[in-house]
């Protein structure tokens, strides 16, 4: 019973993120990659308060505080990452290379989890990285082809090694502390920090201003991408962490969908064939956990 409710859990993560970085994109190419990552952290801090307010006890512990501390480091510098990458690349294509996050997660769950893969499963998530490379390369050469990688490629690989310490993370604060602090601590650190680089660069009143300008874009943002960190935190509390990590990959497909259909934008053949593999392995796997 636990797996089941631990897969819807990945789904709904998985349909967040997707839909979620279709307006983070958006906002990061109107305002920025700091101003959208504090008003994403303001609007979590202020969303799950009401629900960590009887465990903030937990944060007393230094072994805790230091955990979620550092969690929340890593969340502010490869979002960063994220989001450049996303403002710079097509949407259809960044979150797909994004899944690369999966191995690292696979990786540091067999190494300090002792977590194991049945062979059909570690058969799909091989599948589902051969589709991440199909998308990730605009066009195939042996010669010069760093020069044919989609742009934002690169960055959105150093986002995703820093997505998967982050995964491996929450998984880890979320079976030793709380899914909930797990989810907030961090994020309440990444909006004191994004603050304090907006207050010395001097965007107060022009942060202001384009929070009330785009308020319903920046609330659905920040909204969306919170419950999905806080589903996938309470998933990985109960269920495989490399599994979960894997169902919730297929959220490039929304992505895709939302970037050729609403952002106009064009991928080659072999990129869509590379995104269905991808995305076709990522919900078979939901079926053999």
């Amino acid at each position: 019973m636990n797996i089941e409710y631990s897969v819807i859990l990945a789904l709904v993560a998985m349909l967040f993120w997707g839909v979620g970085d279709f307006f983070i994109q958006r906002n990061v190419r109107k305002i920025g990659n700091l101003e959208s990552l504090a008003y994403i952290g303001i609007i979590g801090s202020i969303m799950l308060f009401p629900f960590v307010y009887n465990e903030l006890g937990l944060l007393l512990t230094i072994e805790n505080l230091a955990l979620l501390s550092l969690l929340g480091v890593l969340v502010f510098i490869s979002a960063l990452f994220n989001f450049e990458a996303l403002k710079k690349g097509k949407l259809s294509v960044i979150d797909v290379i994004l899944e690369l996050e999966l191995p690292i997660v696979v990786l540091l769950s067999f190494i300090f989890l002792k977590e194991t893969l049945t062979l059909i499963q570690a058969l799909i998530i091989g599948l589902l990285f051969i589709g991440i490379v199909f998308v990730a390369v605009e066009r195939f050469s042996f010669k010069g082809l760093f020069k044919k990688l989609e742009k934002g490629a690169i960055i959105a690989v150093i986002g995703a090694v820093g997505l998967g310490l982050i995964d491996f993370l929450t998984a880890t604060s979320s079976r030793t502390i709380s899914p909930v602090l797990a989810v907030w601590m961090p994020w309440l650190m990444v909006s004191i920090i994004s603050l304090v680089f907006i207050f010395k660069r001097e965007r107060v009143k022009v942060f202001v201003e384009h929070g009330i300008r785009l308020k319903y874009w920046i609330l659905i943002m920040g909204v969306l991408d919170i419950l999905a960190w806080l589903a996938y935190a309470h998933a990985m509390e109960i269920s495989n962490v490399a599994v979960i990590t894997a169902i919730t990959e297929a959220y490039p497909a929304v992505a895709l969908f939302l970037g050729v259909w609403m952002n106009k934008e064009r991928i080659k053949k072999h990129q869509y064939i590379g995104a269905g593999i991808a995305l076709g392995a990522s919900f078979l796997l939901a079926f053999v956990i």
